[in-house]
């Protein structure tokens, strides 16, 4: 009897810790298991959180049925939130994909996002190397490594140059 009791107490316990997890921004649902069945620091030190897998199921599943979690929205939130930072879409989708997100969602999100990459990566280069670009073959190499290393791709960084030139 005194066995099933803490067990009791835990399912309200993990639904108050993912309203907590979730409060504060969406999270893919691999992510938000992984938060949900994290360790906790207690005044000891990292604690292991006691729930079973069936219990972590539930909960999720209580999520998804609420609309708290949603693969969908987060990746649409998360697409805005890293090219506002000056992210392109190569590295975009890399970070998507370690996020557990389903190929198909993460391209289609990409497809539904308005966003014009060849002026985000202009925005980009002017705001570590100023106006004018150069055009310098040397100072150019080094504007497009700095781009392809923020994850545009090639084509867009090339039409920076065309567009310069206009």
């Amino acid at each position: 009897m005194t066995d099933e009791t803490p067990r009791r107490a835990a399912l309200p316990r993990l639904r108050d810790r993912a309203m907590r997890i979730l409060a504060m921004r969406d999270h893919s649902e691999k992510e938000f298991r992984r938060k949900l069945t994290a360790p906790v620091m207690g005044k000891k030190g990292p604690e292991e959180f006691d729930c079973t897998e069936e219990e972590v199921e539930q909960i999720v599943e209580w999520c998804l049925e609420h609309h708290f979690l949603d693969d969908a929205r987060f990746v649409r939130q998360f697409i805005a939130s890293r090219a506002r930072k000056g992210y392109g879409p190569v590295r975009i989708r890399q970070e998507v994909n370690q996020k557990g997100i389903a190929r198909e969602a993460m391209e289609q999100a990409m497809r539904e996002c308005d966003i014009d990459w060849v002026a985000s990566a202009r925005d980009q280069a002017l705001r570590k190397y100023g106006e004018p670009l150069p055009t310098e073959f040397v100072a150019k190499v080094k504007v497009q490594r700095f781009l392809l290393y923020r994850g545009f791709l090639q084509e867009d960084i090339q039409e920076i140059w065309r567009n310069f030139a206009d």
